[in-house]
C-alpha cells in the first residue's frame, strides 16, 4: 500500500447487557458517547495527525461522559470513594505511560500521556500520581466530582448482596488507532470494579495486559474480568501471536479470548494493525464499541449487531 488507511476503534466496556433489558436511556447515552469519542479521534486522524493524539482525544471524551466507568461516572470502591486507572502506549516507539489509584486528577489518560512524553517513570500510583499531576499543572477536583448517583446505588446494592462487580456490567473504556503513516497507538481508562478493596488494580493500566501497542504487530485495548486478562498477558499475547505466530489480527484476538475463557474469565478486545486491519470480539452478551475510518462511523452494543 502506498498509504495506510487510518482507522479508529473504541470500546466502552463489555458486560451482561441484553436487548430489552438495558435501560433505554443508558443505551442511548452509551451510543451517543461512543459517537462523540469516534468524532473526536476521527477529526485528528482525518487531518493526517498522529494515532497517539487520536486515542487520547477519544478516551478523554469517554472519561468526561458519566455514562461510562472512567473519569466522571466511575464506580465506587468498598470504602465509598473513586480510584482511577489509565494507560497509553505509542506503537511507533513503544513508549508508555500508566497511572493507578488516582483520586483527584480530572484527566487520567492525559496524565498517562504526560508520563509517556516526559517521564521520568512509566507507571505511577496512588497519592504520588496525583501529586505528580498537581506538580505538572493538571486540573484537580474533589473525589466526589467523579461520582454520579447511579454508581452509589450500585455500590449499595452490591454491598447488601456481599459481592462486587465481577459481572463487569459497566466496564473500562479504550481506543486503538492507526494513522495514515501506519503508526498504531492505544489508550485505556477505568474506574475498576464496584466495591473493589485493598487498592486493587486491574489489567487496564498494566502495559501488556489491558493495554499494548507495537508498530510491528497491533494496538490492543481490553475490557472484562481484569484478573484473567492479567494472567493471560492478553494485549501482549495478541500482538505476539500476530508478530511471531503469523496469525491474522482476528485469529489472534479470538485465540486470546479463548485462552482467557479457559482460565475462567470473560470480556472483550479491540485491535488495529499498522496496515489498517481491525478486529474486535467479546465473550459477554454485549460490548459497547464503535469504529471509524475515512468512509464513516458505526456504533454497536449487542452481539447480533456484528454483521460486518
Amino acid at each position: 500500500m502506498s498509504e495506510t488507511r487510518w482507522r479508529l476503534l473504541v470500546h466502552g466496556g463489555a458486560g451482561s447487557m441484553r436487548p430489552g433489558q438495558l435501560d433505554s436511556e443508558q443505551e442511548r447515552c452509551a451510543r451517543a458517547g461512543l459517537e462523540a469519542a469516534l468524532e473526536a479521534g476521527s477529526a485528528i486522524l482525518d487531518k493526517r495527525e498522529s494515532a497517539i493524539d487520536a486515542v487520547e482525544a477519544a478516551v478523554r471524551v469517554l472519561e468526561e461522559d458519566p455514562c461510562f466507568n472512567a473519569g466522571r461516572g466511575s464506580v465506587l470502591t468498598a470504602s465509598g470513594c473513586i480510584e482511577l486507572d489509565a494507560a497509553i502506549m505509542d506503537g511507533r516507539t513503544r513508549r508508555a505511560g500508566a497511572v493507578s489509584g488516582l483520586r483527584t486528577t480530572r484527566a487520567p489518560i492525559s496524565l498517562a500521556r504526560e508520563l509517556l512524553e516526559r517521564g521520568p517513570h512509566v507507571f505511577l500510583s496512588g497519592h504520588g500520581a496525583d501529586d505528580f499531576a498537581r506538580d505538572h499543572g493538571f486540573e484537580q477536583v474533589g473525589n466526589d466530582w467523579f461520582e454520579v448517583p447511579e454508581r452509589r446505588r450500585q455500590l449499595e446494592e452490591l454491598t447488601a448482596a456481599g459481592g462486587f462487580d465481577d459481572e463487569v456490567k459497566y466496564g473500562t473504556v479504550g481506543a486503538v488507532a492507526v494513522d495514515v503513516d501506519g503508526h498504531v497507538a492505544v489508550a485505556t481508562s477505568t474506574g475498576g470494579l464496584t466495591a473493589k478493596r485493598w487498592g486493587r488494580v486491574g489489567d487496564s493500566p498494566l502495559i501488556g495486559s489491558g493495554t499494548f501497542a507495537d508498530d510491528r504487530s497491533a494496538a490492543v485495548s481490553a475490557t472484562g474480568s481484569g484478573e484473567y486478562f492479567i494472567r493471560a498477558v492478553a494485549a501482549h499475547q495478541l500482538a505476539e501471536r500476530v508478530r511471531i505466530g503469523g496469525q491474522s489480527l482476528q485469529q489472534a484476538l479470538d485465540a486470546v479470548l479463548a485462552d482467557i475463557g479457559d482460565l475462567g474469565g470473560k470480556g472483550g478486545l479491540i485491535a488495529v494493525a499498522p496496515d489498517g486491519d481491525a478486529a474486535w470480539a467479546f465473550t459477554t452478551p454485549a460490548m459497547y464499541r464503535g469504529m471509524a475510518d475515512a468512509s464513516g462511523r458505526t456504533v454497536k452494543v449487542y452481539s447480533d449487531e456484528d454483521e460486518r
